[in-house]
């Protein structure tokens, strides 16, 4: 692989041979995806976990919860991913983890920490810090290690790591894909990646069950600011009576966002005892900001938090006044 490929203006790129060395050097390693995990989390980590795999390098892949997005059960090593710390690890690698929270447990601190991220609200918490909020996906700075450490990039590494840049990326729809991310996913195809048989497997295996669900949220659509601010919300007895997974709903947030007269939506559903809050804009207005208020993060564009409270009225209320704040 050549060394003069540009693969971040971000980072410095002594950090990702500092990356390598601290994995060389390691004698069992965590690589831990962020809670709720998406698929930039999830194919970023099992692109590592290939490459350890094939190389004999002792790792597990983490998740706080058993809970994983089925959709992705097509990418090797899914089936490895475990909810259960092992008893020794002397090195941690965090995936799109945006801040230390998302960790989802209190890592400890003798344990160095590779940092791998692309949130605007990550504060390189990490030993090493690979973080770029330019680009489209973590899964991004994870093929720059590749690239920058000369790592060979088999099939199903290739298939992980664009899973996680066409997912995150919205096919390939956001501004911060540019140049370089194109130059990247043409590579992951010539190394193996099938372009059809990922978009295949992530968007046509749908349930029954979102397409009983999606209709009752898009019916919970309020329109505000002559209808450029959006809010929609899931009932917990929703999921209850169509059987739908949290999951199955988060397609009903882009279409709202797909209505030209829309510039800022947000979803308010029950997560795990919380409210979980997505937020999506267009343009010049930073969601992150709003998320922010909240102890969340995430991008300019598309950023969550999480509210302490069952109340879907209120939690919305709240959030909405902070929405209508930022776009004043």
């Amino acid at each position: 692989m050549k060394k003069d490929f540009i693969v971040s203006n971000k980072i410095n790129m002594s950090d990702f041979s500092k990356a390598l060395e601290l994995i060389e050097k390691s004698r069992y390693i965590l690589i831990i995806t962020h809670v709720n995990p998406d698929a930039d989390s999830i194919g970023s980590a099992l692109a590592l976990s290939n490459l350890f795999h094939e190389n004999r390098i002792k790792h597990k892949v983490f998740n706080i919860s058993s809970d994983l997005p089925r959709n992705l059960d097509f990418i090797e090593k899914f089936n490895k991913i475990t909810d259960q710390l092992p008893k020794f690890y002397d090195l941690a690698i965090s995936v799109d983890c945006g801040t230390i929270k998302r960790l989802g447990f209190e890592l400890p601190a003798d344990i160095p920490l590779i940092n791998f991220d692309h949130h605007k609200s990550n504060n390189n918490y990490g030993t090493v810090n690979l973080v770029d909020p330019m680009k489209s996906a973590t899964a991004e700075i994870v093929y720059d290690f590749f690239k920058h450490n000369g790592l060979y990039i088999t099939e199903n590494t290739a298939t992980a790591l664009y899973v996680g840049i066409y997912d995150d990326s919205l096919a390939f729809s956001l501004g911060r894909c540019d140049e370089l991310t194109f130059d990247k996913v043409n590579h992951l195809v010539e190394f193996g990646a099938s372009p059809s048989y990922i978009a295949n497997q992530m968007r046509r295996r749908d349930s029954l069950a979102k397409y009983r669900i999606i209709p009752k949220v898009l019916e919970s659509l309020e329109l505000y600011e002559e209808g450029t601010v959006a809010t929609i919300y899931a009932k917990e007895e929703w999921f209850k009576e169509t059987g739908a997974h949290n999951r199955d709903c988060e397609d009903a947030l882009n279409m709202i966002m797909s209505m030209a007269i829309v510039k800022v939506a947000f979803f308010v559903r029950i997560v795990n005892g919380v409210s979980r809050i997505s937020l999506r804009s267009k343009g010049k207005i930073d969601v992150s900001k709003v998320a922010g208020f909240f102890d969340g993060g995430g991008h300019y564009n598309s950023a969550g938090c999480t509210v302490d409270s069952l109340n879907i009225e209120e939690v919305r209320q709240r959030v909405l006044k902070e929405v209508l704040e930022t776009t004043k």
